[in-house]
């Protein structure tokens, strides 16, 4: 699924063949990743006991590698991106509601259109172009 990866020669965590600096907060580095927030990057730290605060330098190469292996396990970057276009297209296809909004590039979730289209045309751009 994911392609975090374990760097042999130092306990940088790496994705996509970028490596994270050794100064950054693990927290900020787990949130780079699509699919993951705040409140998940939260979650995978308090589950390997780590502090919000702490570094990806600091912590030992044993653990950077358990939590690539844990990011490997979940459907994030890539997978989640084709699993939400493949939604929006299953909706679009059905012809339901919110289908017809995404393909018309209109808010989907009852935002008002009398006034102030323009942003939620914007927002929604991405959907209405695939």
């Amino acid at each position: 699924m994911s392609t975090a990866l374990l760097n042999t020669k130092s306990s940088s965590l790496r994705h996509n063949g970028v490596p994270f600096p050794e100064n950054r907060l693990i927290k900020k580095s787990l949130e780079t990743f699509y699919g993951i927030g705040a409140h998940q990057s939260s979650r995978i730290l308090a589950k390997f006991n780590i502090f919000p605060g702490a570094r990806l330098g600091s912590v030992p190469s044993k653990t950077i590698a358990a939590i690539s292996a844990d990011l490997s396990q979940m459907t994030i970057e890539n997978d989640l991106r084709k699993q939400v276009r493949d939604n929006i297209k299953r909706l679009r296809d059905m012809g339901s509601y919110r289908g017809r909004r995404h393909a018309m590039g209109l808010p989907v979730r009852g935002q008002r259109t009398r006034s102030q289209i323009a942003t939620a045309r914007k927002l929604n751009r991405a959907d209405w172009k695939a």
